[in-house]
């Protein structure tokens, strides 16, 4: 079986809780991550920041999330690791070949992510018509900017 694209490494993951605050009292605070950003959306019930640890193409995005409305869905704050993100080297084809052989994606399809790439999501449970799906774990599928893929490019010799 031939991919037509590579999983080149971890672009972020996230982790949800009641307080955004009690989050950057470790993720900040105690362990010095950078808040590069914010991102806020009614449609996807979440105030998040967006830190950073490493730098250029192999920084990692740490997502500190908290519910707009904890009574809502989707409840970003009840899964305490909410998802992992993966750099995609070529996001349509990905998304075109996954589906084809049975994974599941979650409603959405691909669009613009928090921090301004593509995204798509694969859905944590398969269903009948899509077998495969994350088992429990939201992943959500990035696609890698030119820099990125060129970096993982050079590493991979």
């Amino acid at each position: 079986m031939t991919r037509p694209f590579k999983v080149l490494g971890i672009q972020q993951i996230a982790i949800g809780g009641p307080s955004k605050e009690k989050l950057k009292t470790l993720w900040v605070d105690m362990l010095g991550l950078e808040v590069t950003g914010t991102f806020m959306s009614e449609r996807e019930n979440v105030d998040e920041d967006i830190c950073a640890m490493g730098k250029g193409p192999f920084k990692v995005e740490v997502d500190l999330m908290q519910p707009l409305d904890p009574e809502k869905k989707p409840a970003v704050h009840t899964t305490p690791l909410n998802h992992v993100g993966l750099w995609i080297d070529d996001l349509p084809k990905a998304v075109e070949w996954l589906s084809a052989n049975g994974v599941r994606f979650a409603p959405g399809g691909i669009r613009k992510g928090a921090a301004g790439f593509d995204i798509c999501f694969l859905h944590p449970k398969g269903n009948e018509e899509f077998p495969i799906g994350g088992e429990g774990v939201l992943v959500e599928l990035v696609q890698a900017p030119v820099e990125v893929v060129e970096a993982f490019a050079k590493l991979a010799g």
